[in-house]
């Protein structure tokens, strides 16, 4: 079972696993919406796997009941990935930990399964950048947990900590089925369906459509392609030795440099940043763009690093570069007409 199947990551897992020939339970808010099941539908034709769509919400106890009977393995991936919230417990926080926790408890009444494989996040082991500076080299580990954020500071990075932490705290209560954590830095790269909502598509639109033409701020982020998590998930699912968390990052970058990469790639066409803006003009003109000042105080111009070796010794993941990466998903928004000149 793969919650969140029509989303930007759980696309190419539900891929992954129709290729291989295996029946995946995808429980979607409805079934009956033809439009945003369309491109499972196409993966599916053209696999050796079944699809079969069970109606579900997050919110609801019990929901995952029916779409769960029968499987062994269940790929968590559904959890809300939005920056602007006009209420974080609502938008973040609830869908995050309420929905965990009731796939979780449809787990233990669940005798077939086996493994949970849970999408978290790098912004559970980090909430700010400045974080870094206290762990040793500088550089965040599995071993380290997000202290700083909260539901008024960083409440996307609080709700995927305080969802994961609940999902440890029920799998330790329990001995039958085993719990698998992917901790992915922000993600990119072409989906499924090329008309994602992600957050991904969002900050990475605004490198092309003139939003950061007067430059960009000093943000280091880590990034991942898509279709490389998605292996990372399968891995972790079929693997017998998988355990504990995964931070899944390919490198450290900026937006200024992705910019640098896709002007490399595609000249002039488009109004991609060239300069870094000043911190004290990016913590004035927060507000303004939507951000808080205590944000930009403790990330911008901070370096954010991970070690990503676990990934690569225990799930065997070979990430490909970030050019690559970049490029494949800027060209899906260009022949989407996303930059409608």
């Amino acid at each position: 079972m793969v919650t969140g199947a029509t989303g930007y990551v759980a696309g190419w897992i539900v891929k992954r696993l129709l290729e291989e020939g295996l029946t995946v339970h995808a429980p979607v808010r409805n079934p009956d919406n033809i439009d945003s099941l369309k491109y499972l539908d196409a993966i599916a034709t053209n696999s050796k796997g079944t699809i079969k769509y069970f109606k579900a919400d997050l919110l609801n106890d019990g929901s995952y009941n029916e779409a769960m009977k029968g499987c062994e393995l269940v790929f968590h991936t559904a959890s809300p990935f939005i920056n602007k919230v006009k209420d974080p417990q609502k938008d973040l926080v609830d869908p995050a930990l309420i929905g965990t926790k009731n796939v979780l408890e449809s787990v233990n009444r669940t005798e077939s399964v086996k493994r949970i494989v849970l999408t978290s996040s790098c912004a559970a082991i980090i909430g700010d950048a400045v974080d870094c500076l206290a762990y040793p080299n500088g550089i965040a580990t599995e071993e380290q947990w997000n202290l700083t954020s909260t539901i008024d500071h960083q409440p996307y990075s609080y709700s995927k900590t305080v969802a994961e932490r609940a999902a440890w705290e029920i799998n330790q209560n329990q001995s039958r089925w085993d719990l698998v954590v992917i901790n992915p830095s922000l993600v990119i790269g072409p989906g499924i369906n090329p008309k994602s909502t992600s957050e991904s598509y969002n900050l990475i639109r605004q490198l092309g459509d003139g939003n950061m033409k007067m430059g960009a701020p000093e943000f280091y982020i880590g990034v991942v392609d898509v279709r490389d998590l998605a292996e990372a998930h399968y891995n972790a699912g079929f693997l017998p030795g998988a355990k504990g968390r995964h931070i899944i990052s390919a490198n450290e970058t900026s937006f200024l440099t992705l910019g640098g990469i896709l002007q490399k790639k595609f000249g002039n066409q488009y109004p991609f940043p060239k300069k870094t803006l000043p911190k004290f003009l990016v913590w004035l003109m927060a507000p303004m763009a939507g951000f808080k000042r205590k944000m930009i105080s403790k990330n911008v111009g901070y370096h954010w690093r991970v070690d990503h070796s676990k990934s690569i010794n225990e799930l065997g993941i070979k990430y490909r570069p970030v050019d690559k990466s970049i490029i494949d998903f800027f060209q899906q928004m260009i022949d989407n007409k996303v930059f409608q000149k």
